[in-house]
């Protein structure tokens, strides 16, 4: 009888948490679906402001800014921070969708408009349907799962194409050398697949390819 009220009590909270799930839906919508097109930064949040990538995040920030792009980060510190407080100094939108974690992701002070996510997934489907773009400075396991993540669902047509730009030729040669010579030689991806992003070492590459790639699919 016992075991039958823990079911019955673990069951209850279970299906009471699609509301929670629906709120946290609802309120990102309502926020994001308002902002001008926008650009999201990832990159790791183990990065100090002396560290070229957080120089770099910044500048690529501003210079999104200055073209017409509001600019989403995961709201935390590092690249992230740098992005936000890049975008916030030059007059633009700064945006952190940031997620509760017990440690390192607490919201930087450069974000504008900050929405708190209890549920990764619910924050990842946020950064795809609000972005023209995704850039992806040198970062972890997080950073690496925004990138696959976003290129997959290209690859599938889950979604609309759209620029996913790789950051740091040098950072990353080893993750992209490994997909080439095994992933690709061994038919596990086409060539195709392989375009679906790009890497690229200066700002203003970085610039370029989102304003070629958004004008590109805006055409379609």
């Amino acid at each position: 009888m016992l075991e039958r009220y823990v079911v019955d009590e673990l069951s209850s909270h279970e299906s009471w948490r699609i509301f929670r799930i629906m709120a946290e839906f609802v309120e990102a919508i309502e926020q994001l679906s308002v902002i001008p097109r926008a650009v999201t930064i990832f990159g790791s949040t183990r990065v100090a402001p002396s560290d070229c990538f957080y120089k770099q995040a910044y500048d690529i920030a501003r210079r999104l800014v200055e073209e017409g792009f509001s600019v989403i980060t995961g709201g935390g510190p590092g690249i992230m921070e740098a992005a936000n407080k890049g975008a916030k100094e030059t007059g633009g939108i700064s945006i952190g969708l940031n997620i509760e974690l017990p440690r390192e992701q607490k919201p930087n002070p450069y974000v504008n408009t900050l929405l708190q996510f209890r549920y990764f997934f619910i924050r990842k489907v946020m950064f795809v349907k609000y972005s023209t773009a995704f850039i992806i400075l040198p970062g972890g396991f997080g950073t690496l799962d925004e990138f696959f993540e976003a290129v997959n669902l290209i690859q599938t047509d889950k979604i609309k194409p759209f620029p996913v730009v790789m950051v740091g030729k040098k950072y990353w040669d080893g993750l992209i050398g490994w997909v080439k010579n095994t992933v690709l030689k061994e038919g596990k991806v086409t060539p195709e697949d392989i375009g679906i992003f790009q890497i690229v070492d200066t700002t203003e590459e970085v610039v370029r390819a989102v304003k070629e790639g958004v004008e590109e699919i805006s055409k379609r």
